[in-house]
């Protein structure tokens, strides 16, 4: 029987401490709020207790942060497309900031297995003032397992309505997607990195977050299929291919760490789980 499972979070200011509160339907739940920064910022940690999506399952993940907030959002591990009978297994998630609210939406990567039927998407407001930094990490097959992705399809979506909007669908029988040069060039990691404002940048602060991207891109060893851009005055982005999700992960923590820095003068402070 298909799962399908709703999260409703609210993080709000209260005698300066961000305190985030939730109501589910279903297998979704958020583990107690931890502050290893202090009382501005709460991490939380979004579990789905089945481990995966199957054809027919729906997750809908509904986050708003009021003015003066900052939370910050992972997962214990991996998320799971299965292979599916007909159906497509859902997972939708909307992100919405007050003004001068802040956000981290870090979860650890999606793992498309053959057979799958997936779609994942991503909507993100951002009021004036606000803004959010964010990433989205896909695998398609388990290669190291002897698991490709030979069978099925994945439509990835990442929306900031009308700044920002990426939309694709990578199909497995797709020769020039999975392996032509203007493809996927045979990698099967892709990674995105993100940092959102609801309302343009100041040019210094864009151009010092490019910078700084492009120097640990050029150190890394994903040089040649990484690369840093800002599509709109609003929005900076880090792209990322790899034959398997930990360099590129590897690669994202290190810009998620500097632009960190850079955009609110604070020192990365890992979440709880996060492999070192």
């Amino acid at each position: 029987m298909p799962w399908h499972a709703r999260l409703s979070l609210d993080y709000t200011l209260e005698a300066g401490r961000s305190v985030a509160r939730f109501e589910h339907d279903g297998p979704l739940r958020i583990l107690q709020s931890l502050y290893p920064e202090g009382d501005e910022v709460c991490h939380n940690v979004l579990v789905h207790p089945p481990g995966g999506l199957v054809g027919g399952d729906t997750l809908d993940i509904d986050v708003r942060a009021a003015s003066g907030t900052h939370g910050l959002i992972t997962t214990p591990g991996a998320s799971r497309f299965y292979r599916s009978a007909g159906e497509p297994a859902v997972q939708r998630t909307h992100l919405q900031l007050a003004p001068g609210a802040r956000m981290e939406w870090l979860p650890l990567e999606a793992l498309c297995y053959s057979g799958c039927l997936a779609q994942n998407r991503l909507r993100i407001e951002c009021a004036p003032g606000a803004e959010l930094l964010g990433w989205d990490v896909t695998a398609l097959g388990l290669p190291l397992s002897g698991q490709p992705f030979d069978r099925g399809s994945l439509l990835q979506e990442i929306e900031v309505p009308g700044a920002w909007l990426e939309r694709g669908r990578i199909s497995a029988d797709d020769t020039r997607v999975m392996d032509g040069p203007l493809g996927l060039a045979g990698h099967r990691c892709l990674a995105t990195l993100f940092f959102v404002a609801g309302e343009p940048l100041a040019r210094p602060r864009r151009e010092r977050a490019l910078e700084l991207a492009r120097t640990l891109i050029g150190d890394s060893p994903l040089d040649a299929t990484s690369g840093a851009t800002s599509p709109n005055p609003q929005v900076v982005v880090v792209r990322v291919l790899a034959p398997v999700v930990e360099p590129a992960m590897a690669l994202l923590r290190g810009v998620w760490a500097a632009w960190r820095e850079n955009f609110w003068s604070k020192s990365a402070s890992s979440p709880r789980g996060w492999s070192t």
